[in-house]
């Protein structure tokens, strides 16, 4: 499926200026020896899996971004990936975490309820997409997780469309490179994060409708809900055909 089909010439053009900054970014780390994983994870004494990097996450309170990096290396060709973020309280819409149907009566007798261990308020965050990483620190895959996975509060893929648009960091800390290409990686690949959101969604409803009695956003047996492979390069070079660069 051709996700760049229906898009218009700013759109397109938006993603073409986002490529070429990342390409840039990674250009220019690789002159030096060095990629993005290893500037995150310079100074550091030892990379430990399961562990965030950087210690505490990278957040913006100004606009609710927030990542982290962490590995737990269920795939060969993964270094580890990013996990991306939104916390949706500082953005000017109001979102409602989905009302989740439980177990199988409740959802015969329309009875339905938030999480009760679920963040809320300024805790809550709703998870955008997550990036893998190759062992060369270059992005290779995007992919989307059930509930459990980060522990989220679960919004609709509507809304998770909507917080996308508004994921921007303006401070420097880490880097202002990694920063930059968080950022711009999302603007690049925009149209495919909207299909796995999506995609994320219909993976958890076809779950619960196959075990009603079941809690869909907890079962420990689904955990990608939907996954892509990427090439920046690729994408890049699409993006110029089509705008006849």
């Amino acid at each position: 499926m051709n996700m760049m089909a229906n898009l218009g010439h700013a759109r397109l053009q938006g993603m073409l200026t986002a490529g070429i900054e990342v390409l840039r970014i990674q250009q220019a780390l690789a002159a030096r020896r060095s990629n993005l994983i290893a500037e995150l994870l310079r100074g550091q004494d030892e990379f430990f899996e399961q562990k965030h990097y950087p210690p505490g996450d990278v957040y913006d309170p100004e606009t609710g971004a927030q990542y982290y990096y962490h590995a737990h290396r269920n795939d060969p060709r993964e270094h580890g990936h990013f996990h991306i973020f939104q916390r949706p309280h500082v953005l000017s819409e109001r979102f409602e975490p989905m009302r989740q149907a439980r177990p199988g009566i409740g959802r015969c007798a329309g009875e339905r309820r938030v999480g009760a261990h679920w963040p809320r308020g300024e805790q809550a965050l709703a998870h955008i997409v997550a990036v893998a990483m190759d062992n060369y620190g270059l992005p290779i895959r995007l992919f989307t997780v059930n509930r459990w996975v980060t522990d989220e509060t679960w919004y609709a893929a509507r809304d998770v469309v909507t917080m996308l648009d508004h994921f921007e960091i303006r401070h420097g800390w880490p880097l202002p490179e990694v920063n930059r290409w968080v950022a711009g990686l999302l603007q690049l690949f925009q149209p495919e994060i909207v299909e796995l959101i999506r995609r994320r969604d219909a993976a958890v409803e076809a779950r619960a409708r196959a075990n009603p009695r079941g809690d869909a956003l907890e079962d420990r047996s689904l955990e990608i809900t939907a996954a892509l492979d990427i090439s920046v390069e690729r994408r890049v070079r699409q993006l110029r055909r089509s705008l006849g660069h």
